[in-house]
């Protein structure tokens, strides 16, 4: 079976072929081929996404990125059973782009379609790795909306454990950056300046460290970091990265240890991580030194599956469509930007 995947959610733009059967290494499928077009340079001039333009560049790209894909793969649309695509949470506009497209390329093909959850692309992420987890785990989605601890019991059998209650962590880091005069999108600049960062220079607090749950707030810190910049006047360049490399071990310290409560409080032995935090190397060193230590295995999805992809949305298409679960006729246009994914659950 061959199931397209059409992502549009912000501002990245993915296309990908997932085709199902066990393979070596993985039960679940194979990922035939990918591609990906990131708006970022178009972006940087206004110092962060604009929705309009956003939507218009994905108009732009899916065509020649199918054609892309297709042609990698050696198939063509005739081979396709179904199409898969991100039906929120997103931007509005952007999400309309890749629904359209795959509803009306579904339709003209007589095929039916599976509406994703993006979350649940990224939560599903590390199963395209050459060592994926087995279900059921911990995940840990840290992205630039979205911070949360889920309990992943099976395909669309998911439990909110705990949510950031204001900024994700994604979007905390892209704002200090900006406090620090890193250009957009600051979330890599930040942690690349951190490492020159001379540890415990400055002080920052860990947010809901010991709140006695497991849910998370960063938009304090992010007042934190603004007030020390301002106590210090004129950053040097050691002094920025001082700064920096207190903010990101305050974030990993608070995202390892609720992480590893939420281990512990489900019984379970294996932690996803996914998003696009879940690139920061330093996030993962700590992270698997402290499950080593609790003999917990922790999986990630590889680099270029951290962010936006249209490999996470053919791979949850392909599992939903074999589970029997959100397969539906072509012909619905429908977008939901604000969508919880608990709302999943039994979905």
């Amino acid at each position: 079976m061959l199931i397209l995947g059409i992502e549009s959610s912000c501002d990245e733009t993915g296309v990908a072929l997932y085709e199902t059967g066990a393979v070596a290494g993985n039960p679940a499928g194979r990922l035939l081929s990918h591609a990906l077009y990131s708006q970022v340079q178009m972006h940087q001039a206004y110092g962060g996404v604009v929705p309009e333009l956003a939507s218009r560049d994905h108009v732009r790209r899916t065509v020649p990125l199918l054609r892309k894909v297709l042609a990698e793969s050696g198939k063509s649309l005739a081979d396709v059973d179904a199409i898969a695509y991100t039906q929120g949470p997103g931007l509005a506009g952007a999400l309309l782009v890749g629904s359209a497209f795959a509803e009306g390329l579904a339709a003209s093909l007589g095929l039916p379609v599976v509406p994703l959850h993006h979350l649940e692309g990224h939560l599903l992420s590390p199963l395209l790795s050459a060592r994926p987890p087995v279900i059921p785990f911990v995940a840990l989605l840290v992205s630039g909306g979205h911070s949360q601890l889920m309990r992943v019991s099976g395909i669309g059998r998911y439990e909110l454990l705990g949510e950031t209650l204001d900024d994700a962590a994604g979007e905390a880091f892209d704002k200090t950056a900006k406090l620090l005069g890193l250009p957009y999108p600051g979330g890599a600049a930040l942690s690349e300046l951190a490492e020159r960062g001379r540890p415990g220079v400055v002080s920052l607090p860990r947010p809901m460290l010991n709140s006695g749950d497991l849910n998370f707030s960063f938009s304090g810190l992010k007042t934190a970091v603004l007030v020390k910049v301002q106590e210090l006047g004129g950053l040097d360049d050691q002094q920025r990265a001082d700064v920096a490399r207190a903010f990101q071990d305050a974030i990993v310290e608070v995202l390892v240890k609720k992480s590893m409560r939420a281990v512990k409080a489900t019984g379970f032995r294996q932690l996803v991580v996914a998003g696009g935090v879940g690139a920061n190397r330093e996030l993962r060193r700590q992270l698997d030194a402290k499950a080593a230590k609790a003999g917990v295995e922790v999986f990630y999805p590889e680099f270029e599956f951290c962010t936006d992809n249209g490999a996470m949305i053919a791979l949850a298409g392909a599992l939903r469509f074999q589970a029997g679960l959100s397969i539906k006729p072509a012909g619905s246009f429908a977008v939901r930007p604000r969508w919880p994914l608990a709302d999943l659950q039994g979905a």
